[in-house]
């Protein structure tokens, strides 16, 4: 039972720190404004949870190009120290090689569902008239319309309506799946 509470509170906050690294990685890349100054929002939040993390690995490990690379290790970081607490609660049974791949698998469905959030967030935006429109919605737009453009290519409007972001979120959903998969045979062929 505390395994599954520390569990729990771990993923939730991990998942929320680490996601926020992920979004100041991903948001840097897409050149969305990032400025405490340019009055965006999700910048304030992001700058907010990470800052503590991210500021003191950018000393060590420069921005390679537009890749924001202490975001990155400090998110791999998060999910490493997260996998780490939970092979400790779990009496080490699993080798501690395993650690940082689990920690890496964890990013991958970190990312995921970070994704997920955001197409589905962009989707009912859409549905808000302009005028009214939301202060985020510019940028979830922004987020989102890399991953959506490939299927827009490839699936046309029907009925008028744009499909793709359901096309993406079942994508993601089976990339999810597959994913957790390959997770579960990882720590059952490490376990035995």
């Amino acid at each position: 039972m505390l395994y599954q509470i520390v569990s729990l509170l771990l993923e939730v906050v991990v998942g929320l720190l680490a996601g926020a690294c992920l979004l100041r990685l991903y948001m840097q890349w897409q050149r969305i404004p990032m400025s405490l100054r340019s009055g965006n929002p999700i910048a304030r939040f992001i700058f907010t949870l990470t800052d503590w993390l991210v500021l003191p690995l950018r000393k060590a490990l420069p921005a390679v190009g537009s890749l924001d690379t202490a975001s990155l290790v400090g998110a791999f970081l998060l999910e490493l120290g997260q996998f780490t607490v939970l092979w400790l609660l779990q009496d080490m049974a699993a080798p501690v090689a395993t650690l940082p791949v689990l920690a890496l698998v964890g990013l991958v469905r970190l990312s995921i569902s970070a994704l997920t959030a955001l197409v589905i967030a962009y989707a009912v935006l859409s549905w808000v008239p302009g005028p009214g429109q939301s202060p985020f919605a510019d940028i979830i737009e922004r987020l989102v319309a890399p991953a959506l453009a490939p299927i827009r290519r490839i699936l046309p409007l029907v009925g008028g309506v744009d499909l793709s972001p359901l096309a993406l979120l079942v994508i993601l959903q089976i990339a999810a799946i597959v994913l957790g998969s390959f997770q579960a045979t990882l720590l059952r062929l490490v376990l035995v």
